[in-house]
């Protein structure tokens, strides 16, 4: 066993959670903001705006106070993806698929069924971390580090919902 898990096989959680607290601590002492994802999909969605009509997208009043730039929230989330990748790699979850085969026996082997429905999760996401004033990470990890009780209630809500949509969609 190593410091990334039994045999290389999956990361230690507690050695990511550790990281990720370190992280949390670090961007509030280097930038003195919080981590967070869902600012940076918003300033991303902003980016792609002002390529197709930058008027539009400059007028709209979020834009106004977020402006659609690459700021940090923006490279945390490349760093997330590149992140996610290297955990995949390095564990041996790479496996030339393009859906887990418990979601194949779940959903068909229709890849445009499986799209529209992860697309329309992610809008319904997008649209209740936005109504929450903040995602998973956001509210998860920097709002209850800071003891905040909105977050602390966000989080149970998290919790709750996933749990209930696991059991809707998988039956577990």
């Amino acid at each position: 066993m190593d410091l990334m898990g039994n045999n290389g096989e999956v990361w230690s959680p507690y050695l990511v959670g550790t990281f990720i607290g370190l992280l949390s601590m670090a961007t509030f002492y280097f930038s003195n903001q919080p981590i967070g994802a869902s600012t940076g999909y918003a300033r991303i969605s902003g980016i792609i705006g002002k390529f197709f009509s930058k008027m539009h997208t400059n007028s709209l009043s979020f834009f106004q106070e977020t402006k659609p730039i690459i700021q940090w929230d923006v490279m945390f989330l490349i760093g997330i993806f590149l992140g996610a990748f290297a955990a995949a790699y390095m564990g041996g979850e790479i496996k030339g698929t393009w859906v887990p085969t418990l979601w194949e026996e779940r959903f068909g082997s229709s890849y445009l069924f499986r799209f529209c429905l992860a697309f329309i999760g992610g809008l319904i996401m997008a649209f209740g971390a936005r109504l929450a004033g903040g995602c998973t990470s956001g509210h998860g990890i920097s709002g209850t580090a800071q003891l905040s009780v909105g977050s602390w209630l966000a989080l149970m809500c998290f919790f709750i919902g996933g749990a209930i949509t696991a059991n809707l969609i998988f039956n577990v």
